[in-house]
């Protein structure tokens, strides 16, 4: 097993009544992304990009991204698991690649089909690349969408980038895919996430060491690309 780095344990309170606080939530996942950009900017280039691939490896071989044929990835930062892999073995394997792209006055993010991630791109927001033009992509037809986050626990919950932007897009009822994470290992925590209503957990956490499957035998909030 991969040891986290050093000075990232993160201690999440236990007690029930300090976690139904929003403002409390909302302090230890601030504390949490603050840890989490501190490892994550100590990354070197070259070991992001060795990490990115390995982990890019470990999905491409799930039965969930073999059996998906049209997958939802996100466009990376800096600092996140590189996703062009994914993009170019999708397009390989002629499966459909979709990418986000976000109304930042409306909040709202739109899945937008994509034949390369290098040209028809423009940096918006906090400049993360989305596409300028093309088609949006129904919710009904994503098999999959590779999730973002700085942290993830083993239940599937995550703390992600802050904006709420994959929690209200997760949550519609027309997506019926796989909620997949793709992160670093450092980045999945051994102690549960604070969580509230409209956190929507993953189905599948995969680093460069392992995958996680959230929901073993039970009900999986996504529907299952390919069955078993």
């Amino acid at each position: 097993m991969h040891s986290p780095a050093p000075g990232l344990a993160v201690t999440i309170p236990h007690d029930t009544d300090a976690l139904r606080l929003v403002h409390g939530n909302d302090m230890t996942k601030n504390h949490l992304r603050a840890q989490m950009k501190t490892f994550l900017g100590a990354l070197s280039a070259n070991e992001r990009h060795i990490r990115s691939l390995a982990a890019c490896q470990q999905l491409m071989g799930t039965r969930e991204f073999r059996h998906s044929q049209t997958i939802m990835i996100f466009m990376s930062t800096p600092m996140e698991v590189e996703t062009s892999t994914l993009a170019l073995k999708a397009w390989q394997e002629g499966k459909s690649i979709a990418v986000p792209r976000v109304d930042w006055n409306t909040k709202r993010m739109d899945p937008v089909e994509v034949k390369s991630l290098d040209t028809g791109m423009q940096p918006t927001g906090p400049g993360i690349l989305e596409p300028v033009a093309g088609i949006v992509v129904p919710l009904g037809m994503i098999d999959m969408v590779v999730v973002p986050g700085m942290a993830f626990d083993r239940k599937g919950y995550r703390v992600g980038r802050g904006r709420g932007f994959y929690d209200r897009f997760l949550a519609q009822q027309d997506f019926q895919g796989v909620r997949c994470a793709l992160c670093f290992h450092e980045q999945l925590v051994a102690e549960p996430l604070p969580c509230e209503a409209h956190d929507v957990p993953m189905d599948l956490i995969v680093t460069d060491m392992e995958v996680v499957r959230c929901h073993p035998t039970g009900h999986s909030p996504g529907k299952q690309a390919g069955g078993q």
